[in-house]
């Protein structure tokens, strides 16, 4: 796994302080992007929470899975939180070290007070101190929030500056992507009220004895307000893939005013799939996002690489990107009438920008919205193991498309890849253990690059003889009647003259 070093720089440490005004949450924020450009340390918001105990209890859990590895544990190092301001609520994001735990924590409208929602993505600082402090923040004094100062020529030169050195697996970047991907296939398929909600929670079984020892996934079904586990995936169950990974929500379970659980409709003798886990809270909701399997993390689904693979949909992204406007929720038909794509092009679009991290999607609204992590944007799709492997086949010329099936040699072996109910398979390895599962192996797509790149030719070459067609029949029809002139008007005056 790649790894390279990712540098925060933050004026002081984040802190819960107290002033004579009263208790305050100060998040210190690293370099991100917002409207106005790139800044240092931007300020997206200072008020007051209206249920303080939740937002430091959200707080904690995000930063509960960005410290922790859910499988084959490694020594532990913390990649601070994102956050975006979307203008009408606060979006904290992070993922698990292994990749297979995505968390956000939505501080919505009604649990902010008293402060303007700025527009924007950074980091922001999470230390032992500040998550310390946050397990101690009462209900009964008011609290204000800061996510980012204004101050800052006062403290830039006055030695506080906190640097941070993390080291950036490349598939926790690839998770994000991955996500965006995932969760549009997801549809609510189970409601619990508070009570039911925190003694299923409550329930689930821990992590084993050894470290990093999974469970599984469990099927549960929906039976009235409740849950019924089930053996097997059976029509209308919902998968709990490694249901120790949920262990993250018990700091906000004594808040939590309902679950709501989203997925992916499962047929009996379906494989484990991923699911979200959403728990209502005071003025906000906390989203867990699990994937298949506890060993299976989500940089490797390979749901982006049909989007990165096509040149249509990087240069309909470059034109939707310019629309986009930090929006909590992007709107898929306003932008498709905006740009004058198609609302399939839109989507293709804003997949591809996922993959560098200026898209996210919001589960419990089913719709995307906008973010911009600040990370080298390129990374996700030229650092794709797959990506790369087949874009090489293709450059070796190892893709030959005329035969049925189409072939791909790799050494001295021949792969068949076959169109098959609207998707490619193959006789790999790959595609025989996975199915399809995972996305689509180096060789279909290799395969799918060659046709694109065919087929965009030959409608080039088309629109080529079409133009030249027109141009050649007004050169015809314009020589023709100058000809024709010409020459009458000779015959007459010749005709005059004698």
């Amino acid at each position: 796994m790649t790894r390279t070093a990712q540098t925060y720089a933050y004026l002081r440490p984040s802190a819960v302080r107290r002033t004579a005004e009263g208790g305050s949450i100060g998040l210190e924020t690293s370099g991100g992007t917002t409207p106005a450009g790139r800044e240092d340390h931007p300020r997206f918001f200072r008020g007051f929470l209206t249920h303080p105990q939740v937002a430091a209890a959200g707080l904690l859990c995000v930063a509960d899975v960005a410290a922790a590895r859910y499988y084959q544990p490694l020594p532990p190092f913390s990649l601070d939180p994102v956050v975006t301001g979307n203008g009408d609520r606060l979006r904290f994001e992070s993922f698990s070290g292994c990749c297979g735990v995505y968390a956000r924590f939505d501080l919505l409208g009604d649990g902010l007070d008293g402060g303007e929602i700025g527009h924007g993505t950074t980091n922001v600082d999470v230390n032992n101190p500040l998550r310390d402090a946050l397990t101690r923040v009462g209900a009964a004094d008011p609290l204000r929030l800061e996510v980012g100062r204004d101050e800052l020529a006062v403290t830039t030169f006055d030695g506080h500056m906190v640097e941070k050195k993390v080291p950036l697996p490349d598939r926790w970047l690839r998770g994000f992507a991955e996500t965006q991907v995932v969760a549009p296939g997801f549809d609510l398929r189970a409601e619990l009220p508070a009570a039911e909600a925190v003694r299923f929670l409550r329930s689930l079984p821990r992590a084993g004895a050894r470290a990093g020892a999974s469970r599984g996934a469990l099927w549960v079904v929906p039976a009235g307000r409740s849950l019924r586990a089930t053996s097997r995936p059976v029509p209308g169950a919902v998968c709990l893939p490694g249901p120790e990974r949920l262990a993250a929500l018990t700091r906000v379970l004594r808040f939590a005013t309902g679950l709501r659980i989203h997925g992916p409709a499962v047929r009996a003798g379906s494989g484990p799939v991923a699911s979200a886990w959403e728990v209502a809270l005071p003025g906000a909701r906390l989203t867990l996002t699990l994937s298949p399997d506890a060993a299976r993390g989500f940089s490797g689904e390979g749901g982006v690489l049909d989007a990165l693979a096509s040149e249509e949909s990087a240069e309909d992204a470059d034109l939707v990107s310019v629309l986009l406007a930090w929006d909590p929720a992007v709107d898929i038909a306003d932008l498709a009438a905006q740009s004058g794509l198609t609302p399939g092009r839109v989507r293709a679009a804003l997949t591809r920008l996922g993959t560098a991290g200026r898209i996210g999607y919001d589960t419990a609204e089913a719709a995307y919205f906008h973010r911009e992590l600040p990370y080298d944007t390129g990374r996700a799709e030229r650092d794709n193991p797959r990506l790369r492997a087949a874009r090489a086949l293709v450059a070796a010329g190892a893709v030959r498309l005329d035969c049925e099936p189409a072939t791909v040699t790799v050494d001295d072996h021949i792969h068949r890849v076959r169109s098959a109910e609207g998707r490619l398979t193959c006789t790999c390895r790959w595609w025989a253990e996975y199915r399809g599962g995972r996305g689509p192996c180096k060789h279909a797509l290799a395969v799918r690059i060659v046709r694109r790149t065919a087929a965009h030719r030959t409608a080039a070459t088309a629109q080529d003889t079409t133009d030249t067609t027109d141009t050649h029949g007004m050169t015809d029809t314009h020589g023709t009647t100058d000809t024709t002139g010409t020459h009458g008007t000779t015959e007459t005056s010749t005709g005059a003259t004698r």
